[in-house]
């Protein structure tokens, strides 16, 4: 699992250690060739995107904060419809490209309920592109990673289509 955070440069210890008292997976700060296959949950730097080439993660300058957009849209395009993607709180859109991209490659999103945000502009954003696949409070998202990835057949169960005027959308 990668994930992309918008926090400050100097923090990711920070969030990375909170990540790791609240599971049982290793928990790492992402670096440059990491092959992605690695089990566990990958923190990309602060202000820091990445793209999946040849199975390895390869690190980029996130220009305007933006860092969940370049991530999803490359992972899309390279898993497919095994793409599985979440947004979570923050500001701005980032992350309603990369729903775009992950539904156009046969992929899901889950995105986190607006409503339970502390910042609701990333997930009301992925909301209004009219490709998410599921829309939980913050505490479901997990259960529903783990369903959707262990149980054959899951995450067919959600296929939503794309409406019309989202499919072809950058």
């Amino acid at each position: 699992m990668l994930v992309a955070q918008h926090r400050s440069p100097g923090l990711e210890s920070v969030f990375t250690d909170a990540l790791q008292r609240r599971t049982a997976l290793p928990v790492r700060s992402a670096s440059e060739g990491q092959p992605i296959r690695t089990p566990g949950i990958t923190v990309l730097p602060a202000r820091q995107t990445a793209a999946v080439e040849d199975g390895l993660l390869r690190l980029q300058p996130a220009s305007d904060f933006r860092c969940a957009d370049g991530l999803m849209s490359s992972v899309a395009a390279v898993h497919g419809p095994r793409a599985i993607t979440a947004v979570l709180t923050g500001r701005l859109d980032d992350g309603a490209a990369g729903t775009r991209a992950v539904k156009r490659h046969g992929g899901r999103t889950l995105v986190q309920d607006p409503r339970t945000a502390s910042a609701p502009d990333m997930p009301g954003a992925a909301l209004a592109t009219g490709c998410v696949d599921l829309v939980l409070p913050l505490g479901h998202i997990a259960h529903a990673l783990v369903a959707l990835t262990m149980a054959p057949g899951a995450a067919d169960l959600f296929r939503v289509p794309p409406a019309p005027w989202a499919q072809f959308a950058a």
